[in-house]
Order: C-alpha cells, then sequence, then structure tokens
C-alpha cells in the first residue's frame, strides 16, 4: 500500500469514507496516466505530421482531428485534478472578509452547488453522447461521440471530487509517489 492509501485512516472517519477516497485515488491515478497518455500521442501525431508535411511533402489525413482528439480528452481529464486543489476561477474579494466559520461553511455549501452541476452536467453529456453516436468523424471510422465523452467523464469525476471537498476530506496528490516518498 502506498502513503496515500495508508493516510486514508486518519482522514476518513467512516468506512464509506475511506472506500469513496480510495475509490477516488484510483480514479485520479487511471485519470493522470490517461492524461499522459492523451498529451503524448497528441505531441506525437503533431510532430509527424509536421515532419511529414515538410520533409515528405505530404499530409496525414486524420492528425488534425486525431491530435484535436486528444488534446480535447487530456483537457477534459484535468479538470477534476484542479478542481480538487481549488485552481479554479474564483473571485473571493467579499469572502475573505467573512469570519472562518462561515467561509468554510460558504466553501462546502458551493461544493455541494458544484457537484450538483457537475451532475446535472453528466446528465446532460449522456444526451449528447446518444444523439452523436451515429455522426462518424470526417477523416476516421469512429464516433464523433468521443468529443462528448470527454465531457461526460470530467463531469462525473470532478462531481466525485467536489463531493468529497463539500464532506471535508482532504485532497488526495494526482500523481503516483516518488521513490523517495515526496508526491509529485
Amino acid at each position: 500500500m502506498t502513503p496515500a492509501w495508508n493516510r486514508l485512516g486518519a482522514t476518513a472517519s467512516s468506512p464509506f469514507k475511506r472506500s469513496f477516497l480510495r475509490g477516488l485515488i484510483i480514479l485520479d491515478r487511471s485519470s493522470y496516466y490517461a492524461i499522459l497518455v492523451a498529451m503524448g500521442m497528441m505531441t506525437l501525431l503533431v510532430s509527424a505530421q509536421v515532419f511529414s508535411r515538410y520533409v515528405l511533402s505530404s499530409s496525414i489525413d486524420s492528425a488534425d482531428e486525431l491530435s484535436r482528439l486528444f488534446f480535447v480528452w487530456a483537457i477534459f481529464l484535468a479538470i477534476p485534478h484542479g478542481i480538487k486543489v481549488g485552481i479554479h476561477v474564483g473571485i473571493d474579494a467579499l469572502v475573505t472578509h467573512f469570519p472562518e466559520f462561515l467561509q468554510r461553511r460558504l466553501a462546502q455549501l458551493m461544493s455541494w452547488v458544484g457537484a450538483a452541476m457537475m451532475a446535472a452536467l453528466f446528465w446532460i453529456s449522456i444526451g449528447a453522447v446518444a444523439s452523436k453516436w451515429q455522426e462518424m468523424m470526417p477523416t476516421l471510422p469512429v464516433t464523433a461521440a468521443l468529443f462528448y465523452i470527454a465531457v461526460l467523464v470530467c463531469a462525473a469525476h470532478s462531481c466525485l471530487h467536489l463531493v468529497a471537498q463539500a464532506l471535508g476530506l482532504e485532497p488526495l496528490p494526482s500523481a503516483p509517489e516518488r521513490h523517495g516518498g515526496t508526491p509529485s
């Protein structure tokens, strides 16, 4: 077990919360590696396209579409990691003047509101995926719904992190721990 797993005993008081956090750790790590793969594939495709155009004087037909798909997936997979640690746009000019207790309660309320909005986005995304499923990409024999599936996954993952924040569970690292024991 990793140190992140070991910290769950101190973080989550109930078995449900510990299980919830364990599942979130697995989801975060899977997402982390998927982001790495998507960014790597996007970089390789764009590099191959540039090489093909300028050195071989030809073009890879699906390179633009595939690199755009990998970019969209990388971005939407990364959004929940930003939500988890609070790296999102927020205006706190008024809130910082509130007492500490009220700030915490307001943050908890906003986490629940955000989770509800992500749940609504998830539900709407199901309809978008269903309506685009029959549509094919112009240069590839795959469904155009792949772009919308990224939104669906992002909404579900973000909702889980917002619920964890609302429950007062600490954010856990996304990246696997290094051999030295510090998160990357």
